[in-house]
């Protein structure tokens, strides 16, 4: 059987033992798994030594895949390895190198060594295998650069998290885990995990904290989804509801702690400027929109403020559209434009504001840090565009034509109130805050974003 190598290198700005001490911190598998890449962690292995195993879902073409793999060559500081003991490979040994760079900084060799099912025909699986490693680990690399630049600087703490589960969420845990945070998340069912919290953000609920707990910040996002289904009376008023309720649930149990956390980011969105930006640019001090979104955002905002009476810094995140095919928008614009159905929606002229997931990642750390920001604050990249231009744009990333319109009464037929209060809606939101403050996107442009969280491209 013919052995294959892979093989990427990468410089760092840290140290070696920084840059070891990053991938041995809980969630840093997560964080380096592409949006794109349809993985399950089934069983998550404690630290990188020898012996350790970790069991995970993949998903290749139609078909779910089960891999068992086991850590062994545990040098500190030097290197780890894990080898597939069971899984869609007939071989595969992987070995993360670090070694001390000339001049500063430290260099990351990932070396892979592997042999295909089905000798000897498989070659036409070859190409297909190496072109998804090269497009994997030119997205872990760029991931782990723009991390570690700032996981080396945060003197974090404990942090809280509801929503955890839903598509930030998700992304958000593993993010702050590998930054050097102690991540509590809040669940419904029975904990299962030490750092799981039960909470029943319903009307009248509570949180169970352990006893004794404290925390140093919190991080609200539980909300039911808003593009999960037909705004129906029932629809529209669990999606109200499961805002104020769960965090009027949350602040009241805040207030219980030994001592209150130093900063709450609560969920917002940029449906607070309403749905007909008629061309204006709103900022964090536009006043408040009309319609169903406006009124839940105002009220969901509204209803966090009480925090602020315990001395909690308060931040309300108003929140574009998040790029990642993992879910939301994006990921139901991918099928069509990708078979090169694709266009511009309901004439495209209307405004998008959206960011990138990593961008939304970091500026919530950001605000975590900042003690200036306080208030709304817009978490939408610098430059909104025509809605025409973000079709342009996705068809080129993804070199498929994007020229069949859509037309805006099919949207309306199909999906009623929220065509016209969501997905069509005209808004062009700046970040003003995030940019006072300092903050640096590393994808202002949303070509570099969609190449980004697609794999489209060769780095951050």
């Amino acid at each position: 059987m013919k052995t294959r190598v892979f093989e990427r290198r990468i410089h760092l700005p840290c140290t070696a033992a920084e840059a070891f001490a990053w991938h041995e911190r809980r969630g840093a598998f997560q964080r380096l798994t592409p949006p794109w890449e349809q993985v399950e962690v089934e069983q998550e292995g404690e630290g990188e030594h020898d012996g350790q195993r970790a069991v995970l879902r993949s998903r290749m073409g139609p078909v779910w895949v089960r891999w068992v793999a086991e850590h062994f060559g545990y040098e500190k500081d030097r290197q780890f390895c894990d080898r597939q003991l069971a899984g869609p490979f007939a071989f595969w040994e992987h070995t993360h190198r670090f070694e001390p760079a000339e001049g500063g900084g430290c260099w990351l060799t990932d070396h892979i060594e592997y042999r295909l099912p089905l000798e000897p025909f498989s070659g036409v699986a070859e190409g297909l295998v190496e072109a998804r490693l090269d497009r994997m680990f030119t997205y872990r690399h760029a991931v782990t650069a723009a991390d570690l630049a700032g996981a080396l600087k945060r003197d974090c703490g404990v942090v809280v998290v509801s929503g955890a589960s839903g598509l930030i969420g998700s992304a958000l845990v593993p993010f702050l885990r590998t930054q050097g945070w102690t991540v509590y998340t809040l669940v419904r069912r029975a904990p299962r995990t030490p750092d799981e919290i039960r909470w029943q953000p319903a009307e009248g609920g509570d949180v169970e904290w352990p006893k004794g707990f404290a925390c140093d910040a919190v991080i609200h996002l539980a909300g039911v989804g808003i593009a999960s289904g037909r705004w129906s009376s029932a629809r529209k008023a669990a999606i109200r509801g499961s805002r104020i309720h769960g965090t009027t649930t949350l602040v009241k149990a805040l207030a219980r702690l030994p001592r209150a956390p130093q900063v709450m980011l609560s969920g917002s969105a940029v449906g607070y400027y309403g749905p007909d930006g008629q061309g204006q640019l709103q900022d964090e001090e536009s006043e408040q929109g009309d319609g169903f979104l406006a009124e839940v955002c105002a009220a969901w905002e509204q209803a966090a403020r009480p925090v602020e009476a315990l001395g909690t810094r308060l931040v309300l995140l108003r929140t574009g559209v998040v790029l990642s095919p993992a879910g939301g928008a994006l990921a139901k614009m991918l099928l069509p434009f990708r078979l090169g159905l694709g266009g511009p929606m309901a004439g495209g002229k209307m405004d998008q504001s959206w960011i990138s997931l990593d961008d939304w990642l970091r500026a919530c750390t950001f605000a975590l840090e900042n003690d200036a920001i306080s208030g709304p604050m817009n978490l939408t990249a610098p430059w909104p565009v025509p809605q025409e231009e973000f079709a342009d744009t996705l068809g080129s990333v993804l070199n498929r034509p994007a020229v069949l319109p859509l037309p805006r009464w099919p949207l309306q037929l199909a999906l009623g109130e929220i065509a016209d209060e969501a997905l069509l809606a005209d808004a062009r939101v700046h970040p003003t805050v995030l940019s006072q403050n300092g903050f640096n996107f590393l994808h202002p442009s949303l070509e570099k974003a969609l190449r980004h969280v697609l794999g489209r491209n060769t780095g951050l």
